[in-house]
């Protein structure tokens, strides 16, 4: 289960999600440690200037709000830990916003709830602005949205937030940095005989039983949220690091592939994992047809389905569902996630990007399937 050499994971990866827990933001407790924030930010902008693009999702909010208003113990009533995380994000955001411009970078405010992730146009939504975002080079620095929400307070975990915003950016790796050095086979404060988990497959059972054990008395996640994140994370293709978050130069030394902390490697390359996942779509909610060039782009040049290509609509489908593209004589081209509901694809048919806004009032994307969210039938 060990491994003693680096890992390719984390270098080659383009695409970096790095969550960061509340203990190591707050300094256990006693509020914003500012220069820690300030590695991790410098860190970040090392990476960005290496091509690379970043997302931090930082816990925290709570536990500054606690030593904002002077609580030692976490509450247990909903109403006081989302006034807790209310006042805690003001200075949560401001200190990312101010390390972040020191080191040449935007950065921008994103809350987001579970329940953000679960609905489809919600998603899409966040997943459109979060791209956009990285596109621009800003750094998108999130959190969830305790203040509204009382379910993911009292269940969630930034942890499993981590691995979900993996999924939505289709990341290539998630840092999970913790007050730990990453897995021991068990807890080396109880077992002398604990062994150091270097590498192994995320997902694999044997790591669950390893892991239990609750929170810190600040945050809300032990090793279990982090081995399920990481379960999580690989089933979009993205490999997971768990590591000690004041090692010196963590995210530069990984990205280099150096070894550091526990590594949980997906067993699915990201885009095989994703096409995977669209191909084994049993019930498609519609389709569209498509013309003989468009038909010959897709197969041939592996391009993006524009809506001025497409001869018809059928079935009732909305933004973000599966739909197949079928040529002139009905056969499956292939299958994706579609920009457009049936209505509004009804509409844009045989028509150019130029007229989506007199006709539909709005653009969202200029392709009705996009080639990154689009796999070929028959091959």
């Amino acid at each position: 289960m060990t491994s003693s050499s680096g890992s390719t994971a984390l270098r080659d990866a383009r695409r970096i999600v790095v969550k960061v827990g509340s203990s190591l933001v707050t300094n256990e407790g006693r509020g914003l440690d500012e220069n820690a924030i300030g590695e991790w930010c410098r860190q970040l902008a090392t990476l960005v200037r290496d091509g690379r693009e970043v997302v931090m999702v930082s816990s925290g909010a709570i536990a500054e709000g606690m030593k904002r208003l002077g609580w030692r113990v976490r509450p247990h009533e909903v109403h006081e830990l989302q006034a807790a995380a209310a006042v805690g994000q003001m200075g949560l955001a401001q200190i990312y916003e101010t390390k972040l411009r020191e080191n040449g970078l935007g950065s921008a405010q994103v809350l987001l709830t579970h329940a953000d992730l679960a609905d489809r146009e919600r998603y899409l939504n966040a997943r459109t602005t979060l791209v956009t975002l990285l596109a621009l080079g800003v750094v998108p620095v999130i959190n969830e949205n305790d203040t509204v929400v009382n379910d993911e307070i009292k269940f969630g975990d930034n942890d499993t937030l981590g691995a979900l915003v993996a999924n939505l950016v289709e990341a290539d790796a998630l840092v999970i940095l913790t007050d730990q050095k990453g897995l021991f086979t068990a807890d080396p404060r109880k077992e002398p005989d604990a062994r150091f988990v270097h590498e192994a497959n995320a997902g694999d059972p044997a790591l669950e039983v390893m892991a239990g054990g609750a929170g810190s008395s600040i945050g809300r996640g032990g090793m279990l949220t982090k081995i399920l994140a990481a379960k999580r994370a690989a089933g979009s293709g993205a490999s997971t690091v768990i590591a000690w978050g004041r090692e010196p130069d963590a995210l530069l030394r990984l990205t280099r592939g150096e070894s550091i902390g526990t590594l949980l490697l997906a067993q699915t390359a990201k885009h095989q994992a994703r096409k995977r996942w669209m191909a084994d779509h049993l019930q498609l909610r519609g389709a569209v047809s498509v013309d003989a060039g468009a038909a010959a782009k897709l197969r041939l040049e592996g391009k993006s389905l524009l809506p001025i290509g497409m001869t018809g609509v059928d079935g009732e489908f909305s933004r973000g569902d599966v739909i197949a593209i079928r040529d002139e004589q009905g056969l499956e081209v292939a299958r994706g996630l579609a920009n457009y509901s049936s209505a509004e694809a009804r509409l844009l048919c045989r028509k150019p990007s130029s007229e989506f806004e007199r006709l539909l009032g709005y653009v969202a994307e200029a392709e009705m399937v996009h080639r990154d969210n689009m796999v070929l039938m028959g091959r």
